[in-house]
């Protein structure tokens, strides 16, 4: 089997899924982004985050450190202090996110157009 064909197995695919998967959500990419810039703490990441619940930053946070894509650095003083910062691997996800996020910023009218010329499609035949 060639590597070409290779790239469309569901055994090849998978990796892609699961990354698709944990970026796909509607706050991880901001929070990778926001922490591309540094350490940040909890509280600094959820008056950067609007709209996103306490519980909600707990779990995404918890996700990416179990992902390896977040360090979470718990300081010894009162109250304790928490960081959380991205590990290497995290780091080198800025890149693609960013072309992402570039790629789509420059089709988002392209797709507009094309959502409306479908709906219009399909409103046409019912």
């Amino acid at each position: 089997m060639s590597q070409e064909n290779l790239a469309y197995t569901p055994s090849a695919c998978r990796p892609v899924t699961d990354v698709l998967s944990l970026i796909g959500d509607k706050w991880t990419v901001l929070i990778v982004m926001l922490l591309a810039d540094g350490p940040r703490r909890f509280n600094e990441l959820k008056r950067m985050v609007n709209g996103i619940s306490q519980r909600m930053l707990t779990l995404t946070l918890r996700n990416l450190e179990r992902e390896g894509l977040v360090n979470r650095t718990v300081f010894p003083t009162v109250p304790p202090r928490v960081e959380y910062e991205l590990t290497a691997l995290g780091k080198s996800l800025k890149a693609p996110v960013a072309a992402l996020g570039q790629w789509a910023h420059a089709n988002q009218l392209q797709m507009d157009l094309a959502r409306l010329e479908f709906d219009k499609k399909a409103a046409e035949a019912a």
